[in-house]
């Protein structure tokens, strides 16, 4: 085992690690046993492992389906039988965010909507005041929706979670198989509430898959001793697929009747802005599996937690990390330094002998030049633009109203042609 590869296995001093090793006596001494793997493409050459004390869980799914094709429980079965996959109860955290924005998508909000960053405090009775804040501590004034989904605000989630009402979104919840039943404070609009990879999974399958109900499921089919199929998890009926031979019929159709959970624009909509989480968002790290993919990352309090669920159009793979008796994972352990990696190499594997397939743009749907940092419509010598997906109906704004700024009367505020100017030109509004 060379010092090549050992040099990942820098000192933890509480949450802070240490410098790189310089020379293998700083990690190893004589007489120690240790674990080593192959290192790739190098005969004969180890890398030194270690048990990790931080555990985990991943989970792929076919979205069309809900069948997992792939799950990782833990680090060994041997070491431990706890299936962290299913059975450990944690905080999503910023991974549940997207429930958050699709149930705002679907009750008339746009991409394009604006949402005021800046300090907030709330009231939380008997005295108390909660003032949730940003991971970065920073804050951009107004910023549009899927600019909140891309930097991950928590306080523009608050924000519009008061603004949509937390009854709504605890019934999206529920709909989506996340929370059984999520109390309506608006912390749990951050994902304070706790559910397990398998059901955070199955959720983000129904976002890929335009907003069909599907089952997480193991079991494909069961048969009888004589061959007869007694029970089939995948409910489709395909019309003209037992057909013998070719005789110029129609081609056959794949009639889906499953319960639709969300309006399939609005699974573009959040899937799209999902995409720019990883285009220039918080997982770009994912840019490199070099296909069309979505996702969010995700971090809890105290970065106890971190979470990547990831998708493209055909696979969903979700991972957390974390001790299981939760605690501090270490300065800047965020879901997209930890967890999106994983997805990442996974993904690179997975997806290696796919071609590059786009999500799919449901009929009705226009796509129309914006500006990201205004969300009104682009000017033709505008350079920053980028495309925006809006339902029938709907469009960029003509005037600049901000969710979180609102007159006299309670309404949203609008702002000034010089004001919109300032904003395109970088100045915040607070």
């Amino acid at each position: 085992v060379s010092l090549e590869g050992m040099k990942w296995a820098k000192p933890l001093n509480g949450p802070m690690r240490g410098k790189v090793p310089s020379k293998v006596s700083q990690v190893l001494e004589p007489g120690d046993v240790i674990y080593v793997e192959p290192m790739p493409g190098k005969e004969d050459q180890f890398r030194l492992r270690q048990v990790p004390e931080v555990s985990g869980a991943l989970v792929a799914m076919d979205p069309q389906t809900g069948r997992v094709v792939a799950m990782v429980g833990g680090f060994s079965y041997d070491q431990s039988q706890f299936n962290r996959a299913t059975q450990a109860l944690r905080q999503p955290g910023s991974s549940f965010k997207p429930l958050v924005y699709a149930a705002a998508l679907d009750n008339g909000y746009t991409p394009s909507t604006v949402v005021l960053d800046a300090p907030l405090e709330i009231d939380t009775g008997s005295g108390g005041i909660w003032a949730p804040e940003n991971y970065t501590k920073k804050f951009y004034g107004p910023s549009t929706l899927r600019f909140g989904i891309e930097q991950s605000r928590n306080v523009m989630t608050v924000r519009l979670a008061q603004d949509v009402g937390m009854p709504l979104i605890g019934e999206y919840a529920k709909r989506f198989g996340i929370y059984d039943n999520l109390p309506p404070y608006l912390s749990f609009a951050l994902g304070a509430g706790e559910t397990t990879l398998l059901r955070m999974v199955g959720a983000y399958a129904m976002f890929d898959n335009g907003g069909r109900k599907i089952q997480p499921t193991l079991i494909d089919r069961i048969q009888d001793r004589y061959g007869h199929t007694i029970y089939k998890h995948d409910s489709r009926e395909c019309r003209g697929c037992d057909a013998e031979k070719w005789a110029n019929q129609s081609e056959p159709v794949l009639v889906d009747k499953r319960e639709r959970v969300l309006d399939p624009m609005t699974a573009y909509q959040i899937t799209s802005m999902m995409e720019g989480v990883v285009q220039r968002g918080t997982a770009t790290v994912v840019k490199e599996v070099g296909k069309p993919i979505a996702g969010k990352t995700g971090t809890t309090n105290d970065e106890k937690d971190a979470w990547f669920i990831g998708f493209s159009p055909d696979l969903v793979v979700g991972v957390y990390l974390g001790y299981d008796k939760p605690r501090h994972l270490g300065k800047g352990a965020t879901g997209g330094v930890l967890a999106a990696p994983i997805v990442r190499d996974f993904m690179k594997v997975a997806l290696a002998d796919k071609p590059a397939v786009p999500f799919r743009v449901p009929a009705g749907i226009k796509l129309i030049r914006i500006d990201p940092k205004t969300g009104m419509r682009a000017g033709p010598g505008d350079q920053r633009v980028i495309l925006e997906a809006f339902k029938p109906g709907t469009a960029p704004p003509d005037n600049y109203s901000i969710i979180g700024v609102t007159d006299a009367e309670g309404r949203p505020l609008g702002v000034s042609p010089e004001a919109d100017r300032a904003v395109r030109n970088g100045g915040g509004l607070y």
